[in-house]
């Protein structure tokens, strides 16, 4: 009789963090790996700029691994990494579009004096489509301060459970959720009022944005900072367009993936600790 291959036993993350403190190379780099994506899309939304959030991620994930010891298991390995980031991201800098300080008033006047009747079909399939698209969702999520706009990426768009996030946060549940819903309210009177992927009379429409976009150098037709794959709008709009319609303004968010970065952190991390 044949005998089945035994089944492979996953390891948490929790786990591998015991084995890379241990000192098992292969475990860090498997727990670096799992975490940076994560780490990186938090750092793109809080900065606005892939450069900077590349080099946040860096320094993140050094921290991550530098301070791996002092994990006492009492949270999960992704919420202890999480506030190692919230950390870092509410002292760094501020980025080059965060000192723009837009607001949601200056944001609506720039996306309605840049519509253009002489634009591409909705039906246009591009990466200049969603390269506007995503950049959009990331510019608004800057007319958020900081505090407000870390409680609407981990409580909405990653929807971490409210004690988890809260603890990312370092706050208390109650205060997170004054935040979380402060940002939501914001980010919903927002989007129903001028985005037409969540409104069916809002007159911006991301095609309508790409000639004045081109123009102003906000984008270019063969570089894209953001975009990983061609959309249209109407692709876009009949995806949000999925969920309740109290959840499209939301879903405008969660369906914008911006393209990963490029950098594999956790090759790189490995390789200077084992260069040291």
């Amino acid at each position: 009789m044949k005998e089945h291959d035994e089944e492979p036993q996953l390891v948490s993350l929790e786990d591998e963090a015991s084995r890379a403190i241990a000192g098992n190379r292969d475990a860090l780099e498997r727990l670096v790996r799992a975490i940076q994506a994560d780490i990186f899309g938090i750092a793109l939304r809080m900065l606005c700029n892939r450069e900077d959030a590349e080099d946040a991620t860096q320094e993140i994930l050094v921290r991550v691994v530098t301070r791996l010891s002092q994990f006492d298991r009492r949270s999960k390995l992704k919420t202890w990494a999480y506030r190692v980031a919230v950390n870092y991201i509410l002292d760094v800098k501020k980025s080059a579009v965060e000192r723009l300080h837009l607001s949601f008033e200056r944001f609506a006047e720039d996306l309605t004096g840049g519509l253009d009747l002489e634009a591409p079909s909705e039906t246009e399939h591009s990466l200049l489509i969603e390269e506007i698209k995503v950049g959009c969702t990331l510019a608004m999520l800057q007319c958020l301060d900081r505090p407000h706009r870390l409680a609407y990426v981990l409580g909405e768009i990653m929807e971490l459970p409210g004690p988890e996030a809260a603890e990312a946060l370092n706050i208390l549940p109650d205060l997170f959720r004054k935040r979380l819903q402060h940002a939501r309210a914001a980010i919903l009177t927002f989007t129903r009022q001028y985005c037409g992927l969540a409104s069916d009379t809002a007159t911006c429409k991301c095609n309508r944005q790409a000639p004045a976009a081109l123009r102003a150098g906000k984008v270019q037709v063969d570089i894209c900072n953001f975009a990983a794959t061609p959309s249209s709008f109407q692709e876009m709009r009949a995806t949000v367009r999925q969920v309740d319609e109290a959840r499209w303004a939301l879903a405008v968010h969660q369906t914008s993936h911006p393209r990963a970065s490029s950098i594999d952190f956790a090759r790189r991390l490995i390789d200077t600790l084992d260069g040291v």
